[in-house]
């Protein structure tokens, strides 16, 4: 027992012992002599202080570039400022209609009404550039000036349509001028282009490619062939306008065109066979003048003839009642020369028929022609006849020109008058009028 109490209470020394040895080994390693050279000095480490930058230059801290709005949607957007909104003063330029902002607290409201659109005081798809500003009250030089865009949109589409000046069916002459204004009734996306086509090749004499663009057509006076059967011919004119997205609107406008005669031309032709004609007869009054010359000189020494031979059978009758013997024998001998008259006067001068016959026709188409030119003059500044006249004058021209074809003309370039005075003279008037049976 003594031993083992012994035994414990050395060994609880010696922990004792070594408890002390430990703590004084601690203490001496966190001493450091100041002449020790060699041994690092630790510090307590300092906070370090961050200074964050002031603010300065005003700005929008939310500006939103651009906005799209349905319509009768509404907009309500708030801009913030990185200074006191008190001191400040917001304000817009070239802003569409409706638009509007809170000159204290920088709030943008809009409510995209139907009406505008409607009266035409908005577009949809259209851009609009709205200035904005934000302005210190008191020092000027501290303000802010930006843009952003505002668009409208619609998803009920309203097509754009072409409405010309004129009903669909319209009545017209040739010669006539067609004119009227393609106007246009803009839905959701405008028209941005018009063409036009035709059943017949036709143009306008102006150009047309936009709204508000005039179509002007002069219908010409062949537009009606002579050959075709009819007096009457429909112009059908399909006006398509297509907007941006290709979407079409098409005005279709009939016109009838009524057959109608070229005045001026027809004038012109009118003249020109009129002058024809006139010419046609001095040349005709030349020649009948030649052949009735030729028909007075044959006839005179015809009448020569007879007289020699009536004068030649007579004296022989007197010679032979003579009591004189050589008389009486002359007598007997002056009839056969009488007798032998007659064929010289018929080879001399033949009875010339053909030429008379010639100068009657000639005469008489001469007549014809005279009053063709008389009955078939023009009535008026306009002769609504002129066409049946122009074709019956010369129809009747060339009637004559074929009775005549076998007749040598003569033109020997005489004075119309010295002419006219001849065939109108009483002497041939009484020679060829018509003898009564």
């Amino acid at each position: 027992m003594v031993k083992n109490a012994s035994f414990k209470l050395l060994l609880s020394f010696f922990l004792l012992l070594l408890f002390s040895l430990n703590a004084k080994s601690q203490t001496d390693s966190s001493f450091q002599h100041p002449k020790d050279s060699r041994d690092t000095v630790y510090m307590k480490p300092e906070d370090t202080i961050f200074l964050k930058p002031v603010d300065t230059v005003l700005r929008i801290k939310n500006f939103s570039p651009y906005f799209t709005l349905h319509v009768d949607s509404t907009l309500d957007y708030h801009f913030e400022i990185n200074k006191n909104p008190e001191d400040y003063y917001w304000y817009l330029k070239n802003s569409p209609v409706g638009l509007k902002i809170n000159k204290d607290n920088g709030i943008l409201h809009f409510k995209a009404d139907k009406s505008y659109f409607l009266s035409g005081k908005l577009k949809y798809d259209n851009e609009y550039k709205v200035k904005l500003g934000v302005q210190n009250l008191n020092e000027p030089e501290d303000k802010v000036d930006t843009t952003f865009t505002l668009l409208f949109y619609n998803t009920d589409i309203v097509p754009s349509k072409i409405k010309p000046t004129v009903t669909n069916n319209l009545v017209m002459d040739e010669g006539d001028t067609l004119s009227f204004k393609l106007q246009c009734d803009e839905g959701s996306f405008p028209l941005e282009s018009i063409t036009f086509f035709s059943n017949y090749p036709i143009r306008s004499a102006t150009p047309i490619s936009h709204c508000g663009d005039v179509f002007t057509w002069i219908a010409p006076y062949d537009f009606i062939k002579d050959d075709e059967n009819v007096k009457q011919k429909s112009l059908v004119l399909s006006f398509i306008g297509v907007d941006k997205f290709f979407n079409r609107d098409t005005a279709v406008v009939t016109v009838k065109v009524n057959q109608t005669v070229n005045y001026p031309q027809r004038l012109l032709e009118y003249n020109k066979i009129t002058s024809t004609i006139q010419n046609y007869i001095i040349t005709l009054k030349s020649t009948f003048r030649d052949l009735d010359k030729k028909i007075k000189n044959t006839k005179n020494t015809r009448t020569t003839f007879d007289l020699t031979s009536a004068a030649t059978s007579l004296g022989g009758t007197v010679f032979s009642s003579m009591t004189d013997h050589d008389l009486q024998t002359t007598g007997k001998i002056l009839p056969s020369v009488g007798v032998a008259l007659v064929p010289v006067k018929e080879a001399v001068a033949p009875n010339k028929n053909d030429e008379k016959n010639s100068a009657s026709l000639v005469r008489n188409d001469i007549k014809r022609l005279q009053y063709l030119l008389t009955d078939n003059s023009l009535i008026g500044d306009k002769d609504p006849d002129i066409v049946k006249k122009i074709s019956k004058m010369k129809d009747e021209l060339q009637q004559v020109q074929l009775q005549l074809i076998d007749v040598p003309l003569v033109d020997d370039n005489v004075n119309p008058k010295e002419l006219d005075e001849y065939f109108n003279s009483p002497k041939v008037n009484k020679k060829y009028r018509l003898m009564k049976k």
